[in-house]
């Protein structure tokens, strides 16, 4: 039978006791994590959200609650009363905050049991983790794992100390609407039915980009918000279909405006885990990145490793598929990987089949071991393989991998290669931050499949000064292929190859946005019909402006860390944007697909 709570107050959490409470008298409650009986003696070790308490309950000295403690199993929820003892020192644990004392209970109060549990909690954190879809079905049971709730409790420390920050730099704290209307750029939106308007539908906002320049045309100067956010997008690791970031927007602001702010932000947040971050950040180009590192969210704590060109030892080779790459204006480039000789076919053959899925064809190699051997040198010869390895500066011991082909796929496929392989070998130091800036982002990127260009972050995002007269010129003139040569004031920061948060200085002329919009291949019509609201406001003295959006989950899988965003995340979906726990998305009944004048097809 279950005892009530009535007016039974806990004096002390599970892991509050230490040896200055000994000879206290207690009241915890908890869940049961773990029961062990030895007769006379049953032992439990009672958790809640701050840690875990043993409590022993002694047949000689109280008979009637040692008799209800025998009914107890694991995730009961119970209270219980007593005196906090010192432990023997052999029964200490030292794993334990509180592992120097236990309570000897007088008293118990089971206050609720529970079924015997879909996975244990024990193990779902180590190598005896459930499944995943198994733990988000059950993710309440999930959450009461120690590991989740340091982290939910870390972010909300995060959140708090974001807002104390922008508070205390002047900004105001403003909500946007979640029913606005959609504007297709990029991923799709999550469209709303209206029942009040048939046949016309809200979104569901993938950020507030307008509305927060929409602040700054207001003239309330200085904007954030912690923003909930939705994109109808393939799922990654880092990727969910809803999610939060901090969303910041300031009036008569320069790029090294929002650096400052960011980085004394991130300064303040680091201190949170106990780690100082150096500022300034380094400051890198795109162009730069994409070819010292070939990713645009390089992670500088690996050393070494930077793609090298090897195009110039193989101009007039006669070897078929590097001629063909070369004379279609493609790259060929290597890595380095040092004390790679050894490497064994077989790593080969699977970081060959690794490349493979960023684009890459053959992975070529060379392996400077005692012996030169390359899959290279029946095509290419010896003095070849040679030039090439001096050109890679590879040492003795190293081995170069090699890519060849269109200049996106080479530096993707070396870019990830260079992950994948300090991953493997273990390069990359542990408690490390290696904070950056990756600036003048392309304005426009090219599409092969539809041979359109597309905003490479937004189309309100403003072209740097001397780029202006190239882009009107080749709007105005046709000329597309001069698209790629304009760069953005666009900016990402990055911290160990996560990109942390991205911003920009915003379009703040109708002119140059109606433009951007031209290029974009938006008729005037259609641009009215878009985005008609944000263009007259623009035209009622629009300050310059920028701003920058930092995603919480993404942040927090840094200070983690973990390269699972669910891991960071209260009630996460699954890859396929499912909610196990609750079973969504579901169906909905014809009564309310009639009142919004919806069918099923």
């Amino acid at each position: 039978m279950l005892d009530n709570l009535g007016n039974l107050e806990r004096t002390h959490s599970c892991g509050a006791l230490r040896k200055e409470d000994v000879g206290k008298s207690v009241t915890l409650m908890g869940w049961v994590a773990r029961r062990r009986d030895f007769g006379v003696l049953t032992f439990f070790d009672l958790r809640d959200r701050e840690g875990i308490t043993q409590v022993v309950f002694n047949g000689e000295d109280t008979g009637e609650a040692h008799a209800k403690a025998k009914d107890v199993r694991g995730e009961f929820v119970i209270a219980v009363t007593g005196r906090v003892v010192l432990r023997d020192d052999s029964s200490r644990n030292p794993k334990l905050s509180t592992g120097d004392v236990e309570v000897r209970a007088s008293e118990l109060y089971i206050l609720n049991d529970a079924r015997t549990l879909p996975f244990q909690l024990e193990t779902a954190g180590s190598e005896g983790l459930a499944s995943e879809d198994l733990r988000l079905k059950y993710r309440y049971l999930d959450l009461r794992r120690p590991q989740l709730q340091a982290n939910l409790r870390l972010r909300h420390r995060v959140v708090t100390e974001i807002r104390r920050f922008m508070d205390a730099k002047g900004f105001t704290e403003i909500e946007t609407p979640i029913l606005i209307k959609s504007t297709p750029e990029g991923a799709r939106d999550y469209i709303v039915p209206s029942r009040i308007q048939p046949g016309k539908f809200f979104a569901l906002p993938q950020s507030p980009q307008l509305f927060k320049q929409i602040c700054m045309i207001a003239g309330l100067d200085k904007y954030f918000q912690i923003a909930r956010c939705f994109r109808d997008e393939d799922l990654r690791a880092d990727r969910q279909p809803e999610f939060s970031q901090l969303d910041v927007e300031l009036s008569f602001a320069n790029t090294e405006q929002i650096y400052r702010l960011i980085e004394e932000l991130f300064v303040n947040v680091f201190r949170l885990i106990g780690v100082e971050i150096k500022t300034p950040f380094p400051r890198h180009s795109y162009a730069e990145v994409m070819q010292r590192w070939g990713s645009d969210k390089p992670d500088l704590r690996i050393e070494g490793m930077e793609l090298q060109d090897l195009s110039g030892p193989l101009q007039g080779t006669g070897f078929a598929p590097y001629e063909a790459v070369l004379s279609a204006g493609g790259d060929i480039r290597g890595v380095v990987v040092s004390g790679g000789a050894g490497t064994s076919r077989k790593v080969l053959d699977d970081l060959q089949e690794f490349a493979k899925r960023y684009g890459a064809g053959a992975l070529a190699w060379i392996k400077l071991g005692d012996e030169l051997s390359s899959s290279l040198l029946k095509a290419l010869g010896e003095d070849t393989v040679k030039q090439l390895a001096t050109t890679a500066k590879a040492q003795k011991g190293d081995a170069i991998l090699i890519v060849a082909g269109k200049a996106k796929v080479v530096t993707a496929s070396l870019g990830a290669l260079r992950n994948e392989i300090a991953r493997r070998e273990n390069l990359v130091p542990e408690g490390a931050f290696a904070p950056l800036w990756v600036t003048e982002f392309p304005m426009f990127e090219h599409h092969e499949e539809d041979g359109r260009y597309y905003s490479m972050h937004h189309p309100f995002t403003s072209p740097i000064d001397e780029d202006l007269p190239l882009l009107v010129q080749a709007v105005e003139e046709g000329q597309e292929h001069l698209f790629g040569r304009i760069r953005a004031r666009a900016y990402d920061a990055v911290i160990n190859g996560v990109e942390v948060a991205g911003g920009s200085i915003r379009i703040h002329r109708r002119d140059i946005q109606n433009v951007v919009f031209k290029a974009l291949g938006m008729s005037e019509e259609n641009a009215r019909e878009r985005f008609g609201f944000f263009l007259d406001a623009l035209a009622f003295g629009t300050p310059p402006h920028g701003g920058i959006a930092s995603g919480i989950e993404r942040l927090m899988m840094v200070l983690v860390p973990t390269d699972n965003i669910r891991d960071v995340m209260a009630f996460p979906k699954t890859a396929s944007a499912a909610d196990l726990m609750i079973d969504a998305p579901g169906e909905v009944d014809q009564r309310q697909l009639g009142e919004l004048h919806l069918r099923v097809v």
